[in-house]
């Protein structure tokens, strides 16, 4: 069966709860359709770039499928319907990742920040003295 990484945008104003059970539901018409969800990430709120029908955050949320052509094309149909997701993405991919994906990845990081290691702040003997 054929591999896809599906990205979808939820309204901002819906809640986090309200995001992970309409990835439930978009599961469960797949597994319905003979497909099925290797991996859900929720990515958060988010800014987006511009505004999308006057939303201008929105809840990211990235699926890993395994499916048949019918599943996705049904799975999209009823997002087409759907008021609360704003925009989605559907790629074919040769292989799906393993482990958390390149946004989970950069999250991580960036809570690692907290050294900064040695700024060389006050010690600056190699420089001139300023003139004014």
């Amino acid at each position: 069966m054929p591999l896809y990484e599906h990205i979808f945008l939820a309204r901002q104003d819906v809640s986090a709860q309200q995001v992970e059970d309409l990835a439930k539901t978009y599961s469960e018409l797949l597994e319905a359709n003979g497909g099925s969800v290797k991996k859900t990430e929720f990515w958060g709120l988010k800014s987006l770039s511009y505004r999308i029908r006057k939303n201008r955050k929105a809840h990211y949320t990235l699926l890993n499928i395994e499916a048949p052509p019918a599943a996705i094309a049904e799975m999209e149909r009823q997002m087409r319907i759907s008021e609360d997701v704003l925009r989605f993405m559907t790629l074919r991919v040769d292989a799906l990742e393993e482990g958390p994906s390149a946004m989970m990845q950069k999250r991580d990081e960036r809570s690692d920040r907290g050294d900064r290691g040695d700024r060389g702040g006050a010690d600056r003997g190699d420089r001139r003295p300023r003139r004014f």
